[in-house]
């Protein structure tokens, strides 16, 4: 159990930090430039999410073949219309703000105002936010697992281990072989989640 958790925390932070730079690359282009920039990207976020998530990810595995790399990026893929939306949401109300109003009028370039002014105050939402999805593509990942499209034998993974124990007949007579890799899953998801939880509350301003 202790030796598979490496996998499935892997693939959680993996995957959530490829969807968190993907994701606030293209929200924040989105809201800084609009017009036509913005309305692609949007359609790419749209797109991305009129696919149930788990669905989306097992259609990717299953076209580019089970590993664990390719579960990483395709639950990658899955969590990058999230962030679009949200650092494009900090974007259009951090840039009508009096700081980024004076860098424009001292005649900084948009790159500088982008990376330098406007990404450091998105960044707290977008922390709290990774936080919450690592829960959310641990379950991914063992969803993947259980299918056998994620890590492959012998690598140890929580999701696999739950599907040996119904492949082998174990569920009935040895029920801790499916016990414990779910009670590792529920409580990872839930300390990521009491996680997230106290970030947001460190991070907003308004709780202090």
């Amino acid at each position: 159990m202790l030796h598979g958790s490496r996998i499935s925390l892997q693939v959680g932070l993996v995957s959530v930090s490829i969807g968190l730079v993907l994701g606030t690359l293209l929200g924040l282009l989105a809201g800084f430039y609009r017009g036509r920039t913005e309305l692609f990207i949007g359609w790419l976020a749209d797109l991305l999410l009129a696919f149930p998530g788990t669905l989306l990810a097992i259609a990717i595995v299953a076209v580019s073949g089970p590993s664990l790399q390719n579960a990483m990026l395709a639950i990658g893929i899955v969590q990058v219309p999230i962030y679009i939306r949200l650092a494009r949401s900090m974007v259009l109300s951090l840039r009508e703000q009096d700081f980024v109003q004076a860098a424009f009028a001292l005649g900084a370039g948009n790159a500088r105002i982008l990376f330098r002014h406007i990404l450091p105050g998105s960044l707290p939402p977008l922390v709290v936010q990774a936080t919450l999805s690592i829960g959310t593509a641990t379950l991914e990942a063992a969803a993947l697992g259980f299918l056998g499209l994620g890590a492959q034998p012998p690598a140890p993974e929580w999701g696999a281990m739950i599907a040996d124990s119904f492949k082998g007949g174990y569920a009935m007579n040895a029920p801790w072989t499916m016990l414990f890799p779910g009670l590792f899953i529920m409580l990872t998801v839930l300390a990521f989640n009491l996680l997230g939880d106290g970030l947001r509350d460190a991070l907003d301003p308004r709780s202090r």
